[in-house]
């Protein structure tokens, strides 16, 4: 036996534990990988890091679905859709959620920059219920402002052609009072058809003569974020719809 001192290059081999080489493409084709000593012992411990992976998936996709929803006012928590059957349609129209005693704003998020909007619930509460309802449920958030002219610029359909809708149209609500004027918001409808229950509208410029010839439902006026509504091309979208209960 040596008396010599391990040299250095000795000493730091003996403390270096030897590392297992890389499986071979074959080895992982044929199933045939060794497990980690720690996990052959406790089998549980995949199974427990697969659960873990799948709950943070899961929180995921869940934190996901509540940011695309817009802000919910505690008067509106009642505020729930119709049976949905599709990304943007439903069985039918939405249940009513809004009462006489209240003041609902809403403010238009736009990429041009927010629009402010009274609605009118005292002479369309269906229209004003539908649009509350499907914007609290993040139905507008992303959609395009498919149609722009020197008067008037529309949104409000999934499709982003004029021909999306929520699956159901709306009943007409006339009114005499406000008139028809720059800042107006209605309900878009196919001449002689019935009433989209989505798409909407926003005057801003007078209506070229002879004006409205049909029922438009007349559910709101912008009271701030004109100059936004002016500035709106095909090229911008609604980011989201905050609804505001007083």
């Amino acid at each position: 036996m040596s008396d010599q001192p391990a040299s250095p290059r000795s000493r730091a081999a003996a403390r270096t534990p030897q590392r297992r080489p890389l499986p071979s493409a074959g080895e992982v084709e044929s199933g045939e990988v060794e497990l980690p000593e720690a996990w052959r012992k406790r089998p549980w411990v995949p199974l427990l890091i697969m659960a873990v992976l799948i709950a943070v998936v899961a929180g995921t996709g869940l934190a996901v679905e509540r940011a695309l929803k817009s802000p919910r006012p505690a008067a509106l928590a009642g505020c729930i859709t119709s049976t949905q059957t599709g990304p943007h349609t439903f069985i039918g129209p939405q249940p009513i959620c809004i009462t006489a005693d209240h003041k609902y704003t809403a403010t238009l998020n736009t990429s041009q920059g927010p629009i402010v909007i009274l609605l009118h619930p005292e002479i369309a509460p269906v229209t004003v219920n539908n649009f509350i309802v499907l914007a609290t449920n993040g139905y507008y958030n992303g959609l395009p402002v498919w149609k722009t002219e020197s008067w008037v610029v529309q949104s409000g359909d999934p499709k982003g052609d004029g021909t999306g809708g929520p699956g159901y149209n709306l009943p007409s609500e006339p009114n005499t009072s406000p008139t028809w004027d720059v800042g107006a918001v209605g309900m878009a409808r196919v001449p002689g058809g019935a009433l989209n229950g989505s798409q909407f509208f926003i005057e801003r410029a007078v209506w070229p003569a002879p004006g409205a010839t049909a029922v438009y439902n007349r559910f709101g006026t912008v009271i701030s974020g004109l100059a936004a509504v002016q500035l709106l091309t095909t090229n911008d979208h609604i980011t989201s719809i905050t609804i505001k209960v007083s």
